[in-house]
């Protein structure tokens, strides 16, 4: 009876040790956010898009917070000059994540029109200041606080790109010039590979005539050495009235 609590005791607290490792791995997994639905998500492993575009963001996607609001951003950040006269419109978010150069604040506007409004409201609130770099980037707006290298902090707003796929409703009114482009680069693409072919296949054929009349010449260098003399007859059957033919071999009878 002892031996059968002593192994009931190791069950349960292998089953327990197993269970806090198992939550342990999930927690690393999760990406801490606060409670916000994110306004775009990646069809390939549901992340927000916003997230995906930051500086290494998978090594900062564990710490990373979204919002939706100025409020938001103000509980994060605390209250700050520069978001002050902001308005985060419906459909605009923002990602927060640290960095060794500072604390980038990226947000994301709908249009560029409310991202124009945006930058010049962060513009008229910076007032020169020397701890705060700012950007704008296609529809983002971003802002490194507290940063003691202002070149480190450009550094890092360099690595921001912003990529958005745009689909028309109806006939794309570039589709002639983006034919255009790329008839011209298909055109030039394919002279190059055509001059390389016609290059390839004459050097190949020198190569070739080359090497067969080196080894035609040393076949018949080969033959000629064990004859007696020598015809130009290429071996026809002629009259040896000369004597510059080879001997016939007699037969015997």
């Amino acid at each position: 009876m002892f031996y059968k609590f002593i192994s009931l005791k190791r069950r349960i607290l292998f089953s327990l040790i197993f269970a806090l490792l198992l939550l342990a791995a999930r927690t690393s997994a999760q990406i801490w956010l606060p409670d916000y639905k994110p306004q775009e998500l990646s069809e390939d492993d549901k992340l927000p898009v916003i997230l995906k575009h930051l500086p290494n963001w998978k090594e900062k996607m564990t710490e990373t917070k979204l919002a939706g609001s100025v409020k938001d951003i103000e509980i994060a950040l605390g209250a700050r000059r520069e978001i002050s006269g902001l308005e985060l419109t419906f459909g605009a978010e923002a990602a927060i994540a640290s960095y060794p150069a500072g604390t980038l604040l990226l947000i994301e506007f709908p249009t560029p029109q409310s991202s124009l409004a945006a930058d010049q409201a962060i513009k008229s609130a910076l007032n020169d200041s020397t701890s705060s770099v700012y950007r704008r980037i296609g529809n983002y707006n971003a802002i490194v606080f507290d940063t003691s290298d202002r070149a480190q902090a450009e550094k890092l707003l360099d690595q921001i790109k912003y990529e958005k796929s745009v689909q028309w409703l109806g006939e794309d009114p570039y589709l002639s010039k983006k034919l255009e482009k790329y008839l011209m680069n298909s055109s030039k693409d394919m002279l190059v590979s055509t001059v390389l072919v016609i290059a390839f296949g004459l050097g190949s054929a020198i190569l070739a005539g080359i090497i067969g009349g080196i080894f035609f010449f040393r076949l018949r260098e080969a033959k000629r050495a064990h004859m007696v003399t020598f015809s130009d007859a290429g071996g026809l059957t002629r009259l040896n009235l000369d004597g510059l033919s080879e001997p016939l071999a007699e037969k015997s009878e």
